[in-house]
């Protein structure tokens, strides 16, 4: 079993639940680490537990039948994932994988759906998770058709500031070119012109957010619609705009 100081009101949803329902829930918790790379739910294959991370982020990976891969969506300890365990469903289609590290509780599937049918409001919870997770991936899609991947790239930066403590993104180039579909070249570009504005800094496999305003100003309608979602249904998620270690960055023309 893994060591840890993290509890799990840690993770948002399990935070939020009433004391008599969050009694109910800990009690069939089990901690684990969730390394990077780890698997949460292969594709297309059962699932056996449901994760609820109190640090680290995950993706939910869309797979097509020739292997390409592409992020559909991304979580952390805003929500829990496979999303479709909370409606009984034996398979996971997307491969859900940890690209930053931390830690997690996870629950048995058919504990999961028994503790759902006791505890109302640990229920609404996971629904309005699986729905925002939902309206993420749809804005996803649309950022894809309609943006430019420097637009893209700073959209993906900010969701992940969401979900982290800090500023600092262990990210290589490779695995956000992987999670953006494009290539690696266009990657590296983008990460170029960002670091030129003084948005961010990037070093080998690591991206630091330095100006939170001004990438949210960059990404313009790219970034929010989803967030505002969540923190309606749910709670905060985005982190201030302005950090005390933020930089101040000249604008874009």
């Amino acid at each position: 079993m893994a060591e840890t100081t993290m509890q799990p009101k840690e993770n948002r949803l399990l935070g939020l639940l009433p004391e008599d329902e969050y009694a109910a829930v800990v009690a069939h918790l089990e901690p684990c680490a969730i390394p990077r790379g780890f698997i949460i739910a292969p594709a297309d294959a059962i699932i056996e537990h449901a994760y609820f991370p109190c640090a680290g982020i995950g993706s939910v990976i869309n797979i097509s039948p020739e292997g390409n891969r592409v992020e559909a969506g991304l979580f952390g300890r805003d929500g829990f994932a496979p999303a479709a365990a909370v409606v009984g469903a034996s398979i996971s289609v997307p491969e859900v994988a940890v690209q930053v590290p931390g830690f997690a509780y996870r629950l048995r599937q058919n504990t999961l759906l028994d503790l759902m049918n006791t505890q109302p409001v640990f229920a609404s919870l996971l629904h309005k998770a699986v729905y925002v997770l939902a309206t993420q991936a749809g804005f996803t899609a649309l950022s894809n058709a309609v943006h430019e991947i420097d637009e893209r790239l700073a959209r993906w930066i900010l969701m992940c500031h969401d979900r982290i403590d800090g500023n600092e993104l262990a990210l290589t180039h490779e695995f956000i070119a992987l999670m953006l579909a494009v290539r690696r070249p266009s990657v590296t570009t983008a990460l170029h012109l960002l670091e030129g504005y003084r948005f961010i800094r990037s070093v080998r496999g690591l991206v630091i957010v330095r100006d939170r305003a001004g990438l949210e100003d960059f990404a313009s309608d790219a970034y929010g619609k989803a967030e505002d979602e969540y923190e309606r249904l749910i709670g905060p998620l985005r982190k201030s705009k302005r950090g005390p270690n933020d930089i101040p960055s000249p604008r874009p023309a």
